[in-house]
C-alpha cells in the first residue's frame, strides 16, 4: 500500500456526471418521454453503441468528431485500423438496422430510441462529448403519410409540456416552399440561398441580405427571398401570403400544401406552441420536406431544443428500397442541463427513491422491521430498511438528508401500534402497513 499512487479524482470535461437528487429528475424525465412515445404506439429500440467506422465516417462533415474503438493491447495480426466506432447520432444506427431487419419489420416502422451518442467536439455549454438524444422516426416502404408530420409534432409538444420547461415555440416549416421559390426565380444555385435564410433568426435581415448580396442573387429576387423567409403564422393563413409573393412552381405548390395539411392537423395544440415559420431550412440537403425546429422563448439564442424533418431515403445505401420517412429528436442531456444550470428542475431535495424509511428500533426488532418492509413494498411503495439499530434521532436524521417523505416505527417497548411520521408536515398517527399504498 505504501507504493501506491493516489490519483486525485477529476471530472472528465463533456461527459456530464449528476448526483443522486439530479440523476433522479433525470431518469424522470425520460420516463415520461417514453411513456408519451408509447402513447401513440410507438416501439422501442435499442443498437449497439458502435456502428463500422466506413459507414460512420461516410456523413463527411462529422467524421473528425468521430470517436474510434480499438483494443489498448491489440494482436500483432490485427488490423492497425480501428474498424467500430461509437456512433454520434442515431440516424445511421436506425438505417442500418431497418435495412437488417427489413423482412421482420411492419411498416410504416414506428420506433423511438432513448440511448447515449457521442461525439469529440470542443466541450462548452450545452454542447457535451457524451450524451442522450430521444429520437422518434417512421419509416414507410415508398410513402409516408403526411400526416405523421403532424403527428410527431404533437406527439413533441405533449412532451415539453409535461416537462415544465417553460415557454416553447416548435416552429415548422417545408423546405419545398423555398427551393420551389428558388425554382420560380430562375435561382439553380439554391445552396447559398439556403445558408443565409437560414440565419435568419440569428443575424437579421440587414445581416441575410449581405449574405445574398455576396451570392450575387438578384436584387429583386432578394426581396423576395427575404419576404418569404419573414412569414409566420399560427395557422394556415401563410398560404396566402406565400402566394401574393407571386412566384410559382410545381415544387413550390406541392410545399405549400403539404405545410398547410400539417398545420390544419395541429389546431387542436393550445395557439402559441406551434407556428409556420419559413426562415426554417435545417440543413443543406439531407432533408426534403417538412422541418421542425423548437426554441425556448426565454433564451433563443439557446438553439433548438429539438428538431428534424422528412427525408427521401433512409437506407438506400443498404438496401435497394425506398424507405423515406420523418422523424423528429430532443437533446436531453442539452436541455436538462440548461435547465440545471438556470436552477429549474424543481425539487431536488430527494436523494433517493425510497417513500418509506422503517426505523429499525433494536437489533431484535430487525426481522419484525424487515417483514414491515416487505408488506410495504408489496403495496407498491418504495421502502429502505434503516442499516443499524441507533438511536431513533440519528434515524430520523438520516431520513432528511436523503429527503424521504415518510417514516415507519414498529410497536416498540410501551407502544402496541405501528405509527408513520410525515416529514415535510411533522403529523405523526398510527397506521397500518396493510392500507398503505402508493
Amino acid at each position: 500500500m505504501a507504493d501506491q499512487k493516489i490519483y486525485k479524482p477529476r471530472p472528465i470535461t463533456g461527459f456530464p456526471e449528476w448526483l443522486p437528487e439530479v440523476r433522479r429528475v433525470e431518469q424522470q424525465w425520460m420516463d415520461h418521454i417514453r411513456k408519451i412515445f408509447e402513447s401513440y404506439g410507438f416501439c422501442s429500440i435499442e443498437t449497439p453503441s458502435v456502428e463500422e467506422i466506413d459507414v460512420l465516417s461516410a456523413k463527411g462533415e462529422v467524421d473528425k468528431e468521430i470517436y474510434v474503438l480499438e483494443r489498448l493491447h491489440k494482436d500483432e495480426n490485427e488490423k492497425s485500423d480501428a474498424r467500430l466506432a461509437l456512433h454520434f447520432d442515431q440516424t445511421v444506427p436506425l438505417a442500418r438496422y431497418v435495412a437488417q431487419h427489413f423482412n421482420e419489420l411492419d411498416f410504416p416502422f414506428k420506433r423511438y430510441q432513448m440511448q447515449r451518442v457521442w461525439r469529440g467536439e470542443r466541450p462548452q455549454a450545452g454542447r457535451f462529448r457524451e450524451f442522450y438524444q430521444c429520437d422518434i422516426d417512421v419509416i414507410g416502404v415508398d410513402s409516408v403519410p403526411i400526416h405523421f408530420d403532424g403527428e410527431l409534432a404533437a406527439i413533441m409538444v405533449d412532451i415539453l409540456r409535461g416537462l415544465n420547461i417553460g415557454p416553447f415555440q416548435m416552429q415548422i416549416s417545408n423546405r419545398k416552399i423555398l427551393m420551389g421559390l428558388c425554382e420560380g426565380l430562375g435561382i439553380t444555385d439554391t445552396l447559398p440561398v439556403t445558408r443565409a435564410i437560414d440565419k435568419i433568426e440569428k443575424i437579421g435581415v440587414d445581416g441575410t441580405r449581405k449574405l445574398l448580396v455576396e451570392a450575387n442573387i438578384p436584387a429583386q429576387h432578394i426581396e423576395t427571398l427575404i419576404k418569404l423567409a419573414t412569414i409566420k403564422t399560427e395557422n394556415e393563413s401563410f398560404v396566402e401570403q406565400v402566394l401574393a409573393l407571386g412566384v410559382s412552381s410545381p415544387t413550390l405548390a406541392e410545399g405549400i400544401a403539404e405545410l398547410a395539411s400539417v398545420m390544419a392537423q395541429l389546431t387542436h395544440i393550445e395557439r402559441g406552441y406551434v407556428v409556420a415559420d419559413l426562415s426554417i431550412v435545417r440543413g443543406l440537403d439531407y432533408y426534403t420536406g417538412t422541418v421542425y425546429e423548437t426554441k425556448l422563448l426565454e433564451n433563443r439564442d439557446f438553439g433548438s431544443i429539438c428538431s428534424g424533418g422528412r427525408y427521401d431515403d433512409l437506407a438506400g445505401s443498404y438496401i435497394n428500397k425506398h424507405l423515406p420517412g420523418v422523424g423528429i429528436s430532443i437533446g436531453l442531456s442539452r436541455l436538462f442541463d440548461y435547465m440545471r444550470l438556470n436552477n429549474k428542475l424543481g425539487d431536488l431535495t430527494r436523494k433517493s427513491p425510497t417513500d418509506i424509511l422503517v426505523c429499525v428500533p433494536s437489533d431484535e426488532k430487525r426481522v419484525e422491521a424487515a417483514s414491515i418492509a416487505k408488506i410495504l413494498r408489496d403495496r407498491g411503495l418504495n421502502v429502505e430498511l434503516y442499516h443499524s439499530s441507533q438511536k431513533i434521532k440519528k434515524q430520523m436524521e438520516y431520513a432528511v438528508r436523503k429527503g424521504i417523505p415518510f417514516v415507519w416505527f414498529p410497536p416498540f417497548e410501551d407502544r402496541n401500534t405501528h405509527e408513520v411520521k410525515n416529514m415535510v408536515t411533522g403529523e405523526q398517527l398510527p397506521s397500518d402497513p396493510h392500507i398503505w399504498s402508493k
